[in-house]
């Protein structure tokens, strides 16, 4: 039951990163032509944005379709990781987009340039609401568990800041002559896209070191189980994410007394309930007797 859950969130994942690559990759081309003909920064920066959300999507789509094969005699987790790398990509990616849009922000402030603010306005609400839309199709997937799809969900959300600071920006034009607002409100996208990518980057790069998954709580990992019937100590304890949403862990138990396989079996049932229970999934353990002749230590 729990694998047809996770088939079928994976199946809404994929088909929520299809259709938002369709709409991002179309729309991007009209506001990148429109960003040109207007001559607003504000409009190509945004649409410098959404070809990184394209190839951030196409990535993603990738990272399914990797994850999807079978583990090997090569990679016995398969390809998951594959999906932390996308993650990588596209936070470094926004990074490197927020630095280039500081960069020609700079210019236009010590001399803006004449922008069509009609065309601009126009352009930056139809963007607003693709955006709008896009996000929403990515919502309906799993953005809090999938690093993978939260990093493409992100990626939208800096987009549809780009559009209402394009809007603003627009308007002021319009209505005070405020040549200095284009450049501006690029600033203000590119310091929210530059947060954004050092999250994704954070959290990949934690995920890439083996770090313990941040919805894991180590004390009480420990607390539980010490409190299994006969584990007297526990080391070689690690706890990692093999892919978002993946949890793993490995440990040695040591028990009072001999005991039979049965009872060992017991032990280690016991452990991976309790494990399941507070979200991993992948339990290796090792029993031990107290003379085995290791050290009491968790690593």
């Amino acid at each position: 039951m729990e694998q047809d859950h996770h088939d079928h969130t994976h199946g809404t994942n994929k088909k929520a990163l299809l259709i938002s690559f369709v709409l991002i990759g179309s729309f991007m081309i009209i506001e990148a032509v429109g960003g040109w003909l207007t001559n607003s920064l504000a409009l190509l920066a945004d649409a410098g944005h959404m070809l990184s959300d394209a190839v951030s999507l196409a990535i993603a789509l990738a990272a399914f379709k990797f994850g999807e094969k079978l583990a090997d005699y090569s990679k016995t987790y398969g390809y998951k990781r594959f999906e932390i790398l996308a993650a990588v990509f596209n936070g470094v990616t926004l990074v490197l987009i927020s630095v280039f849009i500081f960069y020609e922000a700079i210019e236009r402030f010590m001399d803006p340039p004449e922008v069509a603010s009609t065309g601009m306005l126009l352009i930056a609400v139809v963007g607003l609401l693709v955006n709008l839309l896009v996000a929403w199709i990515l919502k309906r997937g799993d953005t809090e568990h999938n690093l993978n799809l939260k990093a493409a969900f992100l990626h939208v959300m800096g987009d549809m800041l780009g559009s209402i600071g394009a809007i603003i920006a627009a308007l002021s034009i319009m209505f005070f002559g405020w040549g200095f607002m284009d450049p501006l409100a690029s600033v203000i996208v590119a310091v929210l896209i530059l947060i954004s990518g050092w999250r994704v980057s954070r959290e990949s790069l934690h995920i890439l070191m083996e770090g313990v998954p941040k919805n894991i709580n180590m004390e009480d990992i420990v607390e539980s189980l010490l409190n299994i019937d006969r584990v007297e100590t526990i080391h070689g304890l690690h706890v990692w994410s093999i892919t978002s949403g993946q949890n793993a862990m490995s440990l040695h138990a040591v028990v009072k007394g001999d005991m039979t396989v049965h009872e060992s079996q017991k032990i280690i049932e016991d452990i991976e309930e309790k494990m399941q229970e507070r979200g991993i999934d992948q339990v290796t353990v090792q029993i031990e007797c107290k003379h085995h002749g290791h050290e009491d230590r968790l690593v």
